[in-house]
């Protein structure tokens, strides 16, 4: 059985679309998921990368594109209220649920779609308590500061960059990194054991660079 780490930030709809599509796109094979939260924003940032949000004719085209998507796929996909927003108090939230930096599939789900159905406000006080309320019974005990939390959250954040993640979502096997929804029939091709990854994962990443850099 292979294990997978999923990383994830609420804040990202690609995050949501692969969350509901992994059951279908891994159906028959033997595996097990971690889900990891981490900071998005600061992924982006030691990279120098803006994100579609921070390039206005791309935040438009990823708006309408994630949620054709959805239609498409048949995932339930609404543009919150306000996007993007800092997703701190989520990650947090998530986070008091768990004492090792992994979240399960229920806290990760709870939160996806409190962000991604409805198109709601994701950071609305009103919520929030809503929120808190249908994950009490998750929330680990020892942590009434959220200092546990916070502490969680930037050592999965750094883990992730170490580990080469820069954005979300991202799924690690093997030491190897794929990245995206589009990357999930890649990543279900590994898993089955396509002889192209014994050669081709690292001839493909061998090129030699153009433009210095």
């Amino acid at each position: 059985m292979k294990h997978i780490t999923f990383y994830l930030d609420f804040v990202s709809p690609y995050a949501w679309l692969a969350f509901e599509r992994l059951p279908q796109a891994l159906e028959g094979l033997s595996y097990s998921v971690e889900y990891r939260p981490v900071l998005l924003g600061a992924l982006l940032q030691q990279q120098g990368n803006p994100g579609p949000a921070g390039i206005a004719p791309k935040r438009d085209w990823t708006y309408r594109h994630v949620t054709w998507l959805g239609h498409a796929l048949g995932v339930p996909l609404h543009m919150p209220a306000r996007h993007p927003f800092k997703p701190l108090p989520l990650l947090r939230q998530a986070l008091a649920c768990s004492h090792d930096g992994s979240i399960n599939r229920f806290t990760a789900g709870t939160l996806l779609r409190h962000v991604w159905q409805g198109g709601h406000d994701a950071l609305d006080a009103t919520r929030l308590e809503q929120l808190a309320q249908a994950l009490a019974p998750q929330v680990q005990p020892g942590d009434d500061d959220g200092a546990r939390a916070k502490a969680l959250l930037r050592s999965n954040t750094d883990a992730a960059a170490a580990r080469g993640v820069f954005g979300v979502p991202a799924f690690e096997v093997d030491g190897k990194l794929f990245w995206g929804l589009d990357g999930l029939p890649m990543l279900r091709a590994y898993l089955e054991g396509d002889a192209w990854f014994a050669t081709g994962w690292d001839a493909a990443a061998s090129v030699e660079k153009g433009i210095p850099g």
